[in-house]
């Protein structure tokens, strides 16, 4: 079988971070990051920030979903019903205020539409959000840095290695698919209609976080479902031929995944999906496990392809 996966040639280009980039990142973490300061020399108005406890009481009774401690309220941002947050101006952190509003008549709980209501509260904080200067502030307050240039310096370490690293995943995928294309192996229709099945399950699963289905995805693309079956076909194809050069340079190169190497892959989806060991184990079953061996064969096989290679950077 006519097969070459060692010697591979590519070129790597490398982008090197400018300052223009670093800057542009600073001003993005500038925006997304306002100064919050508190207010102690007024009372609260209008586009204010307050921190407060909220009890909501209809006919005297306290109803279930009306009730929050620390809650933060940007006062005119139309976040809380209609007349609420109106009665929030002019007053100071401690006071405890009631305010009287009217449920609309078209409120998702029928209990409380239409209604009158009353809610107890007490403010805690009064704070307004201001825009930081490129200073040493930021970068103790933001960056957790002494200085501003300590600060710049490590975000453009942090930038270069997040763009190398990325130059270099698409390097070794680029060299798996050339692998691939050596391999003298026609995927099945059985194979193909697989691997499309399941491209369709995981837009379907992507969509569904997102609270759409595949249905209305269809609708708001133009397209229908057997189009788009149709056009993951030849990404399909390609897959199924990558997969089964990987399993031929594993057969070939006699490669294992360890029970460290196993162990060391499951950590690492733990911490990605911010679970611990023990809580992953009840999806730790036989289809799990050989997904994680397929993803540790997977990465050896890049790193052998990527290491026998001859690479030209640029």
């Amino acid at each position: 079988m006519s097969f070459t996966y060692r010697g591979l040639k590519a070129e790597l280009d490398r982008h090197i971070v400018t300052g223009e980039e670093i800057d542009r990142q600073l001003e993005r973490l500038r925006q997304q990051n306002p100064r919050i300061a508190l207010v102690e020399d007024r009372p609260a108005q209008l586009g204010d920030e307050v921190v407060l406890d909220y009890a909501g009481f209809c006919d005297g009774v306290q109803f279930p979903g009306g009730t929050a401690e620390m809650q933060t309220l940007v006062l005119g941002s139309g976040m809380f019903i209609p007349g609420f947050e109106e009665q929030l101006v002019d007053k100071v952190p401690g006071e405890e205020v009631s305010v009287k509003v009217m449920f609309p008549a078209q409120y998702h709980s029928a209990d409380l539409a239409g209604k009158a209501a009353e809610f107890r509260c007490k403010i805690h904080q009064i704070r307004i959000k201001t825009q930081y200067e490129l200073d040493d502030t930021f970068a103790k307050e933001v960056g957790g840095c002494e200085t501003f240039e300590e600060m710049r310096t490590k975000l453009g370490q942090s930038l270069q290695a997040y763009t190398d690293e990325r130059g270099e995943m698409d390097l070794q995928d680029r060299l798996l698919r050339q692998a691939a294309a050596t391999l003298e192996f026609t995927p099945s229709e059985k194979q193909i209609e697989a691997e499309v099945n399941e491209q369709m399950q995981n837009l379907a699963a992507q969509l569904n976080q997102q609270g759409l289905t595949l249905e209305m995805y269809c609708q708001f693309m133009s397209t229908t479902e057997e189009k788009l079956r149709e056009d993951a076909r030849p990404n399909a194809e390609a897959s199924v031929r990558i997969q089964a050069a990987i399993e031929q340079v594993v057969y070939l190169e006699n490669l294992e995944a360890s029970k460290e190497e196993i162990g060391e892959a499951v950590a690492i989806i733990a911490r990605q999906n911010n679970m611990t060991l023990e809580q992953l184990k009840p999806y730790y079953d036989a289809e799990f496990e050989a997904a994680v061996i397929r993803s540790v064969l997977t990465t050896k096989v890049m790193k052998l392809i990527r290491d026998s290679a001859e690479i030209v950077e640029k």
